[in-house]
């Protein structure tokens, strides 16, 4: 018989051979929030990341009406260092895995 350590234990082995083992990228989610004016948040997309004012505005339209989107793909480490970013530019902005489309 397994005692349930054992059983949780395996359980805890296998969601983090999940995370570390899928094709699933990291994202870098930034969240709509009532601070920011859309013009700063299209300037800081266009500031941080290097996108076009229209790739930047396409995005800032997509938090501002969808309330959130995905402004970068990467390693965790890599977006961890995006949402501090963000974060040292006052926009709200969290790091999720698995999801690919921005």
């Amino acid at each position: 018989m397994v005692t349930t350590k054992e059983t949780t234990d395996e359980k805890v082995d296998a969601a983090i051979k999940e995370i570390f083992s899928s094709d699933k990228p990291w994202v870098t989610i930034v969240w709509d929030d009532p601070v920011n004016l859309m013009s700063y948040v299209t300037y800081v997309f266009m500031e941080l990341f290097r996108f076009p004012r229209e790739k930047a505005n396409e995005l800032m339209m997509k938090v501002h009406t969808e309330g959130r989107a995905v402004v970068s793909t990467g390693s965790r480490e890599e977006m961890e260092h995006d949402v501090a970013r963000l974060h040292e530019y006052g926009l709200w902005a969290t790091v999720q895995h698995g999801e690919s489309s921005s």
